[in-house]
């Protein structure tokens, strides 16, 4: 049954909502307190387009926390248990964000300006709440406040290409989580080279809402020999990448090690962050259970609404989060947690869907 969406202040809509409804939005999901489209033509029709051309995408609901001041980076690092001492002004880095238990509070992308200016490009959730909590605890010199930043993603093979024309032959000197300033109009644009799916592409930080409407309009009167259409973050192609999604796949029940993100999770000796001793704890004896990719048989699936258990013999041994029949794959794509005495790939398990038992196995690693 499909339901329709109340629209109040509290539900705020992007710079690019106005292009997004004229360009025939299907429905939204609510992300953030703000608009975030999941459907155009339809699912499968969006995927196949991402995956062959060229796509622009309202992801303004990524909102960032900035932190600016002497203190910026101290207050970086205390968040996160990823080793930012090394990075440089223009990088990007993937960053979990945890708590003083070693538990998920957000998975975003951090975005250094500076030593004394940082972005926190957010998931779903209240993090600027959080990190204002932290700075005025430790008694730090730092602004912490939500900017009036909104990205903009240009994802899919033809990216590049219609980055060029808007921005000039410089996108290509960007390489794969770096950013750069960039001239648009009479302003200029941090431009990353990252975004929410496999396909590459790029993501705009759009400072100033007013030109939001001005940018969206020139990508597509640039575009369109591209085959150039609106799009959004796509259920399929991300499972088959295995990229997470925060509050489905993860959440502060969670640690990054259970999520797969041991890797993010090497800190510096002598580094302080909060949860440290929780992530050092877990990491010497390892996680109980974790992330893993999970083809689910039979006909296609609808995407579940809540978890499904995973079951062996009957006995609980994890849960999937997220499912989707894959054109390409003609396998139903699934991400799920299971417990560490189940989690090799080879292991059949069978999942209760929301439409009965199915067999389903683990995999050696995602799709794509």
């Amino acid at each position: 049954m499909a339901h329709n969406i109340s629209y109040s202040r509290r539900l705020r809509r992007t710079p690019f909502t106005s292009g997004v409804e004229a360009a025939g939005v299907k429905s939204f999901t609510v992300y953030n307190r703000m608009l975030l489209p999941t459907v155009f033509e339809d699912i499968e029709f969006d995927y196949h387009h991402l995956k062959s051309d060229v796509q622009v995408w309202d992801v303004a609901v990524e909102r960032q926390v900035e932190l600016i001041g002497p203190d910026a980076s101290k207050l970086m690092q205390m968040l996160t248990p990823r080793d930012l001492s090394k990075m440089q002004d223009d990088q990007c880095y993937y960053v979990p964000i945890v708590d003083d238990h070693g538990k998920m509070l957000n998975d975003p992308v951090a975005i250094k300006h500076s030593d004394t200016r940082w972005w926190i490009s957010i998931a779903d959730g209240d993090l600027l709440f959080w990190v204002k909590a932290l700075a005025l605890g430790m008694g730090l010199n730092v602004s912490v406040f939500e900017p009036d930043v909104s990205p903009l993603a240009v994802q899919g093979p033809k990216a590049s290409d219609l980055m060029e024309r808007v921005f000039g032959n410089e996108v290509h000197d960007i390489r794969f989580f770096r950013q750069k300033r960039l001239k648009f109009a009479d302003t200029t644009f941090v431009v990353s080279r990252s975004g929410y799916s496999k396909q590459g592409g790029f993501e705009i930080y759009v400072e100033g809402s007013e030109y939001g409407m001005p940018l969206w309009n020139a990508l597509f009167e640039a575009g369109g020999d591209l085959n150039v259409r609106p799009g959004c973050p796509n259920l399929i192609e991300r499972i088959e990448g295995g990229l997470l999604s925060y509050g489905n796949d993860m959440n502060m029940e969670n640690t990054p090690l259970e999520c797969g993100l041991g890797k993010f999770c090497k800190f510096a000796e002598g580094s302080e962050f909060i949860g440290k001793d929780a992530i050092a704890l877990e990491a010497s004896h390892g996680p109980a259970r974790q992330i893993r990719a999970i083809s689910i048989q039979g006909r296609a699936i609808a995407p579940p609404r809540a978890a499904w258990p995973l079951l062996k013999d009957g006995e609980r041994v994890g849960q999937v989060t997220s499912a989707a029949w894959s054109p390409d794959f003609a396998t139903n794509v699934a991400i799920g947690m299971v417990d560490a005495s189940h989690w090799d790939p080879g292991t059949e398990l069978t999942v209760e869907t929301s439409r009965g038992p199915r067999m389903a196995r683990v995999e050696e690693g995602f799709w794509i």
